[in-house]
């Protein structure tokens, strides 16, 4: 990962906190408002979009995406 990347993964767990310095936000296949991911990424101040359900599918590595946490959206560019 490099410095501001969009994280997306199936779900995130106490091993990934220390990714959460390096990324720009966080999509996640599974979760809800509580869940590790979405807590951390509030930590942090990250954008964060959760419970995508298939997010590792539609997307791949070196996709430009925008993400609005706020809106719950992700979007490839």
């Amino acid at each position: 990962m490099q410095p501001g990347e969009i994280l997306i993964t199936p779900i995130t767990d106490i091993g990934w906190t220390p990714y959460f310095s390096l990324i720009g936000g966080l999509v996640t296949d599974l979760g809800s408002a509580v869940s590790h991911g979405a807590v951390i990424a509030r930590e942090y101040g990250l954008p964060c979009v959760v419970n995508t359900r298939g997010g590792t599918r539609f997307f791949v590595t070196g996709d430009r995406i925008r993400l609005d946490g706020d809106q719950g959206r992700v979007e490839r560019l």
